[in-house]
C-alpha cells in the first residue's frame, strides 16, 4: 500500500511537473509573440498573420485594428496641418500687402495739407493699421507655433548678449515716455533660441514700458540657478491684481484695468509658449499699485 502511495504521488508530481513545464512554454510563446508583435509595431512593419481563436490572435487583430487607426490619424493630421500651413501662409500673404498699402496712403495724406480733424483722422488711421499689422503677425506666430509648423532650435548660448539687444530694442520706447530701463548684467548660458527668446522677453519689456507711468522705472535682471538661468523683468507700474495673474498668461486676455492702453492680450501668451518650447517657463509676482515682476526661465540643458 506504501509503495502504490508512493507512486501515485510520483505520479501526481510529475504530472504537475509537465503541466508547469507545458504553462511556461506557452507562457515563453506568447511572450515571444507579444515581444515580436511590439518589435514590428515599433517599426512600421506590424503584419497579422495568426487567424485562429485563440486569445493571442484576438490581441493581435485589436493591435492591428489600433495601429491602423493610428496610421490613419496620424495622415488625417498630417494632412491638417499642412490645411492649417498653406491656410496661415495665405493670410499673412494677403494681407501684407493692403496694410502696407494703407500705411502708405496714410504717410503720403499726412504730408498734404490737411486741416486739424484730417491730420487726426490720418494718425487714427495709421494707428488702427500698425495695430492691425501687429495682431495678424501675432496670431500667425502663435499659430505657428501651436501647430508645430514653426519649430524652436534651442542651442548652448550666452544669455547676456540676447536680452541686451533685446534691452535696446525696447530703449526708445521707454525713453519717449520718461521711464528708466535698467540692465543689471550677469554672465550666464542656457540653452534656448535666441531669437524667439528675444521676441518672449521683448513682450514682457514692452508691456512692463507700457503699463509704467512716465518717471518709473524698468529693471532687468539675470540670476543663475544649478537647472535654469532666470531673467527678471521688474516694473513699477500699476500692478496686477492677485486674482488676475492666473489669468494674464491667456490668449487674449486684457485686465479691465488696461481697458484704455493699447493691447492685444496675445503678447503674453506668446511669451509663455515660446518658454515652454523649449523647456523654460515664466513666472508672475505682483502688489498693486507697486509693480510686477516676470521671470522667464531658461533651462541649462536641451
Amino acid at each position: 500500500m506504501d509503495k502504490a502511495l508512493l507512486l501515485a504521488a510520483v505520479g501526481a508530481i510529475l504530472a504537475a511537473a509537465a503541466v508547469m513545464a507545458h504553462d511556461r512554454l506557452r507562457l515563453s510563446r506568447i511572450l515571444g509573440e507579444m515581444d515580436r508583435m511590439l518589435d514590428q509595431a515599433m517599426n512600421g512593419s506590424f503584419i497579422e498573420r495568426d487567424f485562429d481563436e485563440s486569445r493571442l490572435s484576438a490581441v493581435e487583430t485589436k493591435l492591428a485594428h489600433y495601429l491602423t487607426a493610428s496610421a490613419v490619424s496620424a495622415r488625417n493630421l498630417s494632412s491638417e496641418k499642412d490645411k492649417i500651413k498653406s491656410m496661415i501662409s495665405d493670410i499673412s500673404h494677403q494681407t501684407k500687402t493692403p496694410i502696407a498699402n494703407i500705411l502708405l496712403y496714410a504717410q503720403l495724406l499726412s504730408e498734404q495739407e490737411l486741416t486739424s480733424e484730417g491730420r487726426d483722422c490720418v494718425k487714427a488711421l495709421t494707428t488702427q493699421a500698425e495695430k492691425l499689422r501687429f495682431l495678424i503677425d501675432a496670431l500667425v506666430k502663435v499659430s505657428r507655433l501651436e501647430t508645430g509648423i514653426l519649430a524652436l532650435r534651442p542651442i548652448s548660448a550666452p544669455v547676456l548678449p540676447t536680452v541686451e539687444r533685446t534691452v535696446a530694442q525696447a530703449a526708445p520706447k521707454a525713453q519717449a515716455k520718461g521711464i528708466e530701463l535698467k540692465l543689471q548684467p550677469f554672465e550666464d548660458t542656457a540653452c534656448f533660441d535666441p531669437k524667439w527668446t528675444a521676441e518672449a522677453l521683448y513682450n514682457l519689456l514692452d508691456n512692463a514700458v507700457k503699463y509704467t507711468a512716465a518717471g518709473g522705472t524698468v529693471t532687468v535682471r539675470l540670476t543663475s540657478y544649478p537647472l535654469f538661468c532666470r531673467v527678471d523683468v521688474a516694473d513699477t507700474g500699476m500692478g496686477i491684481r492677485e486674482e488676475e495673474l492666473p489669468k494674464v498668461f491667456g490668449r487674449f486676455y486684457r485686465s479691465p484695468a488696461v481697458s484704455g492702453h493699447e493691447g492685444t492680450g496675445l503678447g503674453l501668451y506668446l511669451a509663455r509658449q515660446i518658454a515652454q518650447g523649449q523647456g523654460g517657463y515664466i513666472k508672475a509676482a505682483s502688489t498693486l499699485g507697486k509693480g510686477s515682476v516676470f521671470s522667464l526661465f531658461l533651462p541649462r540643458e536641451p
